[in-house]
């Protein structure tokens, strides 16, 4: 059973791959979530994708992958503070959309900001509870 077990800390980090598909695949998609106060959403956009990959290369081969899922929790975090929650209370959301599409939307991004709590818990315990490496916050 424990080699069962053992196989999650290698499923919950490849899961992020979709992220990066998602900045790669449609990047215009991406940059659309980044706030208007922010130049150069295209920037941030491949910016992440590439911080998601090094977050996962470093949980897979377990150097310095308690800062890792550390730093990606603060990101997740972040992105519900900064992104989710304002586009749940309809801010960027653009006017193009019929009121109905804008109703939808926020309840999407509802779900987002729970998700992402979600996502930082789980972040947090795997710091905590898995990460072998701690030279830097140990």
């Amino acid at each position: 059973m424990d080699k069962i077990l053992n196989i999650g800390k290698y499923i919950f980090p490849l899961s992020f791959l979709l992220y990066i598909g998602l900045h790669l695949g449609k990047p215009e998609v991406g940059a659309d979530f980044v706030p208007d106060y922010l130049p150069f959403p295209l920037f941030w956009n491949y910016f992440t994708a590439v911080c998601i990959a090094l977050f996962i290369i470093s949980a897979l081969i377990g150097k310095y992958d308690k800062l890792a899922y550390t730093l990606m929790a603060f990101y997740t975090i972040l992105m519900a503070v900064m992104i989710h929650i304002p586009r749940a209370m309809g801010h960027e959301l653009g006017v193009e959309p019929m009121m109905a599409d804008i109703d939808r939307e926020k309840e999407l991004e509802m779900v987002n900001v729970f998700r992402n709590i979600m996502v930082t818990g789980a972040l947090l315990g795997f710091a905590r509870y898995v990460a072998r490496d701690k030279r830097i916050i140990g």
